[in-house]
């Protein structure tokens, strides 16, 4: 028999995920179940101490949970072998404070991931690199350092380097929080383009619920729980 009706495996899920850190025994994570599909984008909003970055980095692997376990592609993090190769190899990672390294300038910081990914020349990564940056609309501002940069140019050069191994999951955690209205809507164009045309799967920490709005699907995390779940495309 056919299985037509089958529903599709998750690109990312996690199972009754909890975090407790032992200094103050503060539970950051309470039994999170979350399911992530391929080409999907997801906001993740909560208030500042409410959990949603603790659980971004859980799911990426970056912390590692009390109790429950996170799946990529229906298997555990922990049989991906070694997670900083697996981080880049399969996830790209926007934050806040850009995190470029300042002696470099946009295109070299935008190489930087090349290293840990496939084979490539030098020539190749040059290029794939400049390749990204006209992407994301700053290819002219590719040979200055990031101090020559503005927020907004710094968080499309930290865009850019996200997408160097071409990842199948971007997590960006509160990526607009450092910016003012006109670039922050810039910001989530090139999101939602990435989205849209190329089909790259997006998960977005924020605070905002404006931001959140961009997404196609939210959900609303409180004291280390999923307290709603909406979808914004209805």
């Amino acid at each position: 028999m056919n299985k037509t009706n089958e529903q599709p495996q998750p690109l990312l899920q996690c199972k009754g995920l909890r975090k407790v850190y032992p200094n103050g025994n503060v539970e950051a994570l309470r039994g999170v179940d979350v399911e992530i599909f391929q080409g999907e984008y997801v906001a993740i909003m909560g208030t500042s101490g409410s959990g949603k970055s603790t659980l971004l980095c859980t799911l990426s692997g970056m912390d590692v949970p009390t109790s429950g376990e996170v799946l990529y592609r229906g298997k555990p993090l922990t049989q991906h072998g070694s997670l900083d190769r697996f981080r880049a190899l399969e996830l790209g990672f926007v934050f806040q404070s850009f995190y470029l390294l300042p002696t470099l300038t946009a295109i070299e910081n935008v190489q930087v991931p090349m290293f840990e990914g496939p084979p490539r020349s030098s020539a190749e990564k040059h290029q794939r690199a400049h390749d990204l940056l006209e992407r994301v609309g700053i290819g002219h501002r590719a040979n200055h350092l990031p101090m020559r940069l503005s927020v907004g140019e710094r968080q499309r050069v930290a865009i850019a380097r996200s997408l160097a191994n071409e990842p199948k999951l971007i997590f960006a955690d509160e990526p607009t929080g450092n910016l003012d209205s006109r670039t922050t809507e810039e910001i989530l164009a090139i999101f939602a383009n990435l989205h849209e045309t190329e089909g790259v799967t997006l998960v977005m920490v924020t605070h905002s619920g404006d931001v959140a709005a961009h997404a196609e699907r939210t959900l609303h995390f409180q004291d280390g729980q999923i307290v709603k779940e909406e979808n914004n495309r209805t």
